[in-house]
């Protein structure tokens, strides 16, 4: 057991030591693999034939290349969750925003720049559903010859939390848009691909890490379900929280955390209990009343070396599935570490103010035929627009000049100031406009956006990503915004630096950005129904007057539309 222990700390070593010393160029095969979980064969989109994904192993300021090829029967898209891309939107990946989608037996060659990226992020497919099972980590090291903000662990091992369908994601996908009503939930929880102990057939594959007494182990935790924001713990265990989003956070000691889809959370755990077994565990955190929802929970084993009869591992003390003070009490928790080799850059001066909407809606259907609220479809919408993908990609619409394929009246503002979060509200705010709507920024332009979740049709949490930007996140609360009272609490000193962030049930959250990054970038709820049903919007950014801070020209071999 101590020897597996060691094995992943020089696995890890031997790829930063193979990182610094060759070209980093990686080449990922985009194929249909048959997988077992839950007693039962099912044929997945993986990489490389491994679910989860390869591992990418890079250092801050580090430009990678990955040639992906698609010998699969689908459309694919690969996007790097949470790299900024300096003027390289090209590579940024989200279907029909960015690029079109690398039809089966074609290939796209893509440039990863990573810039201030520091930490833990991940890749995902970008298309449909696929990112189910095509998905997996990046390790981001330090610049050679700096290191950690926090003493150097142990060891180093990605956690990334899943979700696993019995049925073909493509089969729940299409049957999700034809009936128009919520989508099949999922049958199990998965910890690094495994479901764990709990379910029928999984406990031969159950993920085990070995750990030896008084080590530090720094667990890169990656929230890569396609519907839930989850909960973990480790039994009998504190966890300290370093990180978030690949960019550092002052510590906290907690004994869970609360993880959105699109998330990663580094955290450092000290083994320092009786050598036995104990459950890692993670479960859904579900807000939304009346909703059905995946309510089982998915396990791992920590397992300390030395001679000893084990005992049943007891599972952690996770917080029960509606709590949401136990959710905001953690994201609200998160500070960036704010010192003098981490320096935090929040605008002052704010160009342009936005308040966006973001609700769950419906559209009527024929004889109230779909399985939505009253044979509604649902949708759902930002600002009241719920977005239509084009049929071309934006970006190349917007740098080839071609007209038709989107609008650039998306509102700084809801069409209708109401009641947001009322217990019952009247069925015509129910129906959105569909629309493909983008919002067009200067170079450079200081944001501040307010977003604030509605009770239209139901209240719900909504992870938020930004491409192309990490944004910090001055303030959050629950109910509505007060314009002239909840700007005062704004937290201007060291908020964190996130890509993502769950703006609360009912609740608002504000961010603040510069729109130093041109190009063309995707902004969407990381709820995949909640995407599918048009929670989206687009930035464009213009170029500033200087070369490098003009968009890069495409790459010769974009995917055809």
């Amino acid at each position: 057991m101590k020897v597996f222990s060691l094995q992943v700390f020089s696995i890890i070593l031997f790829a930063r030591i193979l990182h610094c010393h060759a070209q980093a160029r990686y080449t990922f095969v985009v194929e249909e693999t048959q997988y077992t979980r839950l007693c039962s064969n099912n044929t997945i989109l993986t990489v490389n034939g491994q679910f989860p994904g390869p591992t990418l192993y890079v250092n801050k300021g580090d430009t990678i290349i990955v040639d992906v090829i698609n010998n699969a029967n689908y459309n694919i898209t690969i996007h790097w969750h949470g790299v900024s891309q300096p003027r390289n939107p090209w590579s940024d990946g989200p279907e029909y925003i960015t690029q079109c989608p690398i039809q089966p037996g074609a290939n796209f060659t893509q440039t990863i720049i990573f810039s201030v990226e520091e930490g833990t992020l991940w890749w995902h497919a970008h298309s449909e559903w696929a990112r189910a099972t095509v998905h997996g980590a990046i390790v981001i090291y330090p610049e050679n010859g700096t290191t950690y903000p926090f003493p150097k662990p142990d060891a180093e091992v990605p956690i990334i939390l899943g979700e696993w369908w019995k049925s073909n994601i493509y089969d729940v996908y299409d049957e999700f848009l034809q009936t128009g009503g919520d989508p099949n939930i999922s049958d199990a929880y998965m910890i690094n691909g495994q479901p764990g102990d709990l379910y029928p057939c999984s406990s031969p594959g159950t993920f085990t890490l070995n750990v030896d007494y008084g080590w530090t182990y720094l667990l890169r935790i990656i929230n890569a379900a396609m519907q839930d924001i989850l909960f973990f713990a480790v039994a009998n265990h504190s966890l300290t929280v370093v990180g978030s989003d690949a960019s550092y956070t002052k510590p906290f000691t907690s004994d869970y955390i609360t993880i959105s889809p699109g998330q990663t959370i580094d955290v450092l755990l000290y083994t320092n209990q009786t050598s036995d077994y104990y459950y890692l565990a993670a479960k859904a955190y579900a807000s939304t009343f009346n909703i059905t929802f995946d309510n089982t929970t998915t396990t791992a084993i920590i397992q300390y070396s030395g001679n000893y009869t084990p005992s049943t591992p007891s599972l952690p003390n996770l917080p029960l599935y509606n709590d949401t003070n136990a959710s905001v009490n953690f994201t609200g928790s998160l500070r960036s570490l704010a010192d003098d080799d981490h320096p935090v850059d929040v605008p002052i001066n704010i160009t342009n103010n936005f308040f966006f909407t973001i609700s769950v809606n419906a559209f009527l259907c024929p004889n109230n035929s779909c399985a939505g609220p009253n044979g509604t479809r649902l949708s759902s919408s930002i600002n009241n627009i719920s977005f239509v993908n084009p049929s071309i990609d934006i970006l190349e619409a917007y740098y080839n000049s071609i007209n038709g394929v989107f609008g650039t009246q998306f509102p700084d503002f809801p069409p209708l100031v109401f009641n947001y979060t009322a217990q019952y509200l009247p069925l015509d705010l129910q129906i959105p406009q569909p629309g493909t709507e983008v919002k067009v920024l200067d170079y450079n332009a200081t944001i501040e956006l307010v977003f604030q979740g509605t009770n239209v049709v139901a209240g719900a949490d909504h992870p938020i990503h930004l491409h192309g930007f990490s944004f910090y996140v001055v303030g959050w609360g629950l109910g509505n915004f007060d314009k002239d009272i909840d700007p005062l609490n704004y937290n201007l000193v060291d908020p964190p630096l996130l890509n993502t962030i769950a703006v609360p049930i009912n609740g608002w959250t504000a961010i603040r950005f510069k729109a130093n990054n041109p190009g063309v970038w995707f902004m969407h709820c990381h709820l995949d129904r909640h995407m599918s049903w048009g929670m989206d919007t687009v930035f464009i950014v213009r170029n500033g007057n200087a070369t490098n801070e003009r968009l890069l020209p495409p790459p010769n071999d974009m995917p055809p539309c």
